[in-house]
């Protein structure tokens, strides 16, 4: 099949990993993430690639240069290229999004379980 489709909202509401590409095109990539109680993605700025996150589950604070904004269940935020960034989890229950990549940013396939895992290369 050309494309992707998909029940997105199920897929990352039943996601438990840190991360998972679910889909990979020459401009496109798309990621499910599960932050935990008090994770956070960790302070980072793509150059090349701006970033679109959907929260499904949970409460969410993303700052984009400084400048902080809370993510309730249904609310989005994009991130342009070159933009310093992070995605917190600051409720009570583990956060649950999406996220796109303009153009890729992952190795197709890319699963890490854990925060642990992601950061050390597994």
């Amino acid at each position: 099949m050309i494309g992707y489709t998909a029940n997105i909202e199920e897929l990352t509401i039943q996601n438990n990993y840190f991360r998972q590409v679910l889909y990979t095109s020459a401009h496109t990539q798309l990621v499910v993430m599960a932050l935990q109680v008090g994770e956070e993605i960790g302070i980072e700025t793509h150059q090349d690639n701006d970033q679109f996150f959907r929260l499904e589950v949970g409460t969410l604070k993303i700052v984009m240069n400084g400048e902080e904004s809370t993510l309730t269940p249904g609310m989005a935020a994009i991130v342009p290229a070159g933009t310093n960034h992070n995605v917190i989890n600051i409720g009570p229950e583990v956060a649950k999004l999406y996220t796109l990549y303009l153009p890729p940013h992952h190795p197709d396939g890319t699963i890490h379980k854990t925060k642990a895992d992601a950061m050390a290369g597994k």
